[in-house]
C-alpha cells in the first residue's frame, strides 16, 4: 500500500477539488451538482495538459512533412541499417523533430488519467462522492446494479454519447490515415503487420464503450467528458493545413 501512497494523496487532493466544485454548484436540482463537478474537473484537467497535446500534434506534423524524405532514405540505405539510422537521426535533428517525441505527451498524461480513474471508479479519497446521485442513480452504481427506473435511461444516454464519439473518432482516424498515405505517395502501411495495425487502430475508440459497461456512473461521466474533449481537440488542433504553393 505504501507504494501507492502518492497516488492516494493525489486522488484525495482531486477529491477535495471535486467536493468544492460540488458545493459551489449545489443549487443545481436533481443531485446534479456532483455530476457537474466531475464534468468540470475533468475538463479542467484536460485544459491543464492541453499544451502537451499541442506539442504532440506539432511533432506529428513535423514527422508527416518529413515522410517523403524518410521513405527516400529507407530506399537508399535499405541494405545498410546502421547508415540508415544515422541519416534518419540527422534528418530529424535538422528539422527539429524527434521520432519518439509524439509518445512523450501521452506518457505524461497517463498519471492524470490514472488519478481521475482511481477517484471516479473507486472513490479513493472521497468515497462519499459515489453516494451522490444523478437523476436518481447513485454515482457509484454500475449498469448491472439495476435495470429498473432511471438506471437504463441515464446509462443509455451516456453510452449512446460514447458510442457516437467512438464512431466519429474511428471514422476520422481512417480518413486521416488515408490522407496521410496519399500525401506521402504510399499505402497506409508497409507489409502485413502494418496493414493489420491499420485495421485495428480505428477500433480502439470503441474500447471506451466497453470500459463504460463495467465502471461506476461517476467513471462513465469522466469517460464521456474526456472523450468529448479529445474529439474537440481533434477538430481544433488537427485541422487540415493549407498547402503553400510556390509561385516562383
Amino acid at each position: 500500500m505504501f507504494a501507492f501512497a502518492p497516488l492516494h494523496t493525489a486522488a484525495s487532493a482531486a477529491a477535495t477539488v471535486v467536493t468544492w466544485l460540488a458545493d459551489v454548484l449545489a443549487p443545481l436540482p436533481g443531485g446534479a451538482a456532483t455530476a457537474a463537478a466531475i464534468v468540470l474537473f475533468t475538463a479542467g484537467v484536460r485544459l491543464l495538459i492541453s499544451p502537451l497535446t499541442l506539442a504532440q500534434v506539432r511533432g506529428e506534423r513535423r514527422r508527416t512533412a518529413l515522410a517523403p524524405e524518410v521513405r527516400e532514405l529507407q530506399r537508399r540505405y535499405a541494405d545498410d541499417p546502421a547508415r540508415l539510422q544515422s541519416e534518419l537521426f540527422a534528418l530529424y535533428r535538422r528539422a527539429g523533430a524527434s521520432p519518439v517525441a509524439g509518445c512523450l505527451p501521452a506518457l505524461l498524461q497517463a498519471p492524470f488519467f490514472l488519478i481521475m480513474y482511481r477517484l471516479f471508479a473507486t472513490g479513493d479519497g472521497a468515497p462519499e462522492l459515489l453516494g451522490e446521485r444523478l437523476a436518481g442513480v447513485p454515482l457509484g452504481w454500475h449498469l448491472g446494479d439495476g435495470l429498473a427506473g432511471p438506471v437504463p435511461v441515464v446509462f443509455g444516454v451516456l453510452l449512446a454519447a460514447l458510442l457516437a464519439l467512438a464512431w466519429w473518432s474511428s471514422r476520422r482516424m481512417r480518413r486521416t490515415a488515408a490522407a496521410t498515405a496519399g500525401a506521402v505517395g504510399g499505402s497506409t502501411g508497409d507489409g502485413p503487420g502494418a496493414a493489420v495495425l491499420g485495421r485495428v487502430l480505428p477500433l480502439l475508440p470503441f474500447g471506451t464503450v466497453l470500459v463504460a459497461l463495467v465502471v461506476p456512473l461517476a467513471a462513465v461521466l469522466y469517460l464521456v467528458t474526456t472523450t468529448a474533449w479529445t474529439a474537440l481537440e481533434q477538430v481544433l488542433l488537427r485541422r487540415p493545413q493549407p498547402m503553400v504553393i510556390d509561385k516562383r
